[in-house]
Parts: structure tokens; sequence; C-alpha cells
């Protein structure tokens, strides 16, 4: 099957450099310059990844991003940022806004490749659908629906997963690291700081009634899931 991409990007010759290097490794490329061109394009194409530049003439990728992860039906989109902004405080920006990766230029796209590929591995739902439940915290492999004390919670696909780890994994210390590699899986680019932001977003995606209280941060180890 083949992969449909967004490139979001107003500099033309990055964008034909894209199409060009990504449509050799099966993907259709949708191109769009302008922020308000790539939420048009959202209404009608369906899109399997996006790949987001930060700096936009119109509307900047950061607050894209945040519409794309506060809309329901285009929340599981994967989103990876594309920008010349490389500090760590803009990179956990760019994460917390809701971007499940962040690609600094100039970048090789080789990388780029490896990173799309591994970005839309760590985002398809587990394979195991047998229904997980801890305390009031239900969780639904198999329709992809997290409830806590009944209430329905929107999860986005790595908090899900993550999610999934720590209900399979209760009890025991895990480092960013060994997070990184059970959730996001090996060999992929992406830092350790990036385990915080999406602990975050977990923490308060289920705080109904404190079931944010399970994750337990561990200082200097890493965290646990325990009651």
């Amino acid at each position: 099957m083949q992969i449909r991409l967004l490139v979001v990007e107003d500099e033309q010759p990055i964008r034909e450099m894209l199409k060009m290097v990504l449509s050799y490794q099966n993907m259709i490329i949708i191109e769009a310059e302008t922020g308000n061109a790539a939420l048009e394009i959202l209404k009608t194409e369906p899109v399997d990844l996006m790949l987001l530049d930060w700096m936009l003439p119109d509307i900047s990728g950061i607050e894209i991003a945040k519409r794309i992860k506060s809309n329901s039906n285009l929340s599981k989109i994967p989103v990876i940022m594309l920008t010349a902004k490389g500090e760590e405080d803009d990179k956990i920006r760019g994460l917390e806004c809701g971007a499940d990766d962040y690609v600094t230029k100039p970048f090789s796209p080789k990388e780029l490749t490896a990173r799309i590929k591994a970005v839309l591995r760590r985002v398809n739902p587990s394979k195991d659908d047998k229904e997980i439940s801890f305390e009031n915290i239900r969780l639904d492999p198999k329709s992809h629906a997290v409830t806590v004390s009944d209430q329905n919670v929107k999860l986005g696909p790595l908090e899900f997963k993550l999610l999934h780890f720590f209900l399979t994994h209760q009890n025991k210390v895990y480092s960013r690291e060994q997070l990184l590699d059970n959730v996001w899986g090996t060999n992929v680019f992406v830092e350790e700081r990036t385990v915080d932001v999406h602990i975050r977003r977990l923490r308060k995606a289920i705080s109904v009634n404190g079931a944010d209280q399970f994750i337990k941060t561990i200082r200097g180890a890493g965290y646990i899931f325990a009651s």
C-alpha cells in the first residue's frame, strides 16, 4: 500500500527535492505551499503523514499542528516538523504542540526517510487486541478506545502505545531509553527528552479521578506504572 504524504513547505526547491526522493519510497506526495492550503487539502484528501515546515508565510507550523491534534477527525495523522530551529527549547515546543518527530534543516534525505518510516511504524495500533483493565482505566486495543472512570479519553497514537506498555508492564521502573526502545522502537532518531513530553501528555489525558498518579517519576531512574 502506498503512503500518502502531505508536504507543507513554502520553498519550492525543498518540495521538489522531497517529492523526488520520497516518490522512490513508494510514497504519494501531496504538496501545499501554505498552512491554509494544507488545511483545505485535509478536508478532502486522506493523508497518512504530514511533513510540516515551522516557518510558513501565513500560519505557523506550530499553530497548524495544534489545530490538527485538536481535531478528532485529524488528530491521528502523524506530524513531522521540518525547521531550521535546532535549539532544544524549540524541539520541546514542537513536540508539545503535537508533533510526533522533529527534523532540523539541513537534513539528509536518507535520515528523513528513516524517520518517516519509524514514525509510521510506531503509530500503528498494537496487534494485541485483548482488553486491559487497571483500577479505573480500561484500554481496548482492538477499537483503540480508552476510558477512565467510564469517561472516554482521547489519546494520540504514541500516548496510546505508551499507556498500553505501562498497563502490560506494571510495577517495574523503566528508563527513558528503555521506554524509547519498547514504545518507539529501536533504531529510531528520537531524543530521550521526547519521552517526558509524551508522559506529560498522557498524564494530562488520563487525569480523570487521579488516574495520572499511577505514572510515577523515579528521579534519576525513569518511570514506573503502579497503584
